[in-house]
């Protein structure tokens, strides 16, 4: 092989090997996932294989990953997110702010902290049906709404409710209130299940 052949099959390799060993998941089973010869995941590991264009192809399908992730270097593996450089929405009036807190989105779900001035409410979005919503209090204290029922929050307390609903947050204290949301998406209608 030359040399940039021989770079390419190293990065298949490392990449390869770093995600499954990272998802939990054996040759063996990868193998039945790309519908491939476990010998052929265990070569290609071992870089000791030239791989053809559907065996790339189906390794990517059945990782969620593009070719280009397969076959680049090997990121970094961790990433630093200054403050200033995570994105923030001002919402009600300026009295709230969102700040998104998944740099890289991750299909289906969304986490985002707010941050709630005193006697300031934040209104939710309603998301699609069947998606779940966990809203846990910080710091302060926050009045969840949804459809009518309110629920009081103090520090470490979480609520679970349907986000499909109307909701908003309320901030009935004095001090600021801080909050972190996760939203679990409903799948879209006839999307494929992973």
């Amino acid at each position: 092989m030359d040399d940039d052949l021989s770079r390419l099959s190293e990065h298949l390799a490392n990449n390869l090997r770093f995600v499954r060993q990272k998802r939990g998941i054996t040759q063996g089973k990868l193998a039945q996932l790309c519908e491939v010869p476990r010998s052929t995941i265990a070569n290609l590991e071992t870089g000791s294989s030239n791989p053809t264009l559907s065996v790339l192809a189906k390794l990517a399908r059945s990782l969620h990953l593009s070719l280009e992730e397969l076959l680049s270097p090997p990121k970094v593996r961790v990433q630093h997110f200054p403050a200033d450089a995570v994105p923030v929405q001002k919402r009600a009036r300026g009295k709230a702010r969102v700040h998104k807190l998944l740099p890289h989105p991750i299909p289906g779900m969304e986490i985002d902290r707010f941050e709630i001035e005193p006697g300031a409410r934040l209104v939710g979005v309603p998301h699609r049906i069947g998606t779940q919503e966990y809203l846990c209090c910080e710091r302060g204290r926050i009045t969840l709404s949804v459809e009518g029922e309110r629920i009081e929050l103090r520090a470490g307390d979480v609520a679970a409710f349907p986000g499909d609903q109307a909701h908003s947050y309320h901030n009935p204290g004095r001090q600021e209130a801080i909050a972190f949301s996760v939203v679990t998406l409903a799948p879209l209608p006839g999307a494929v299940a992973e």
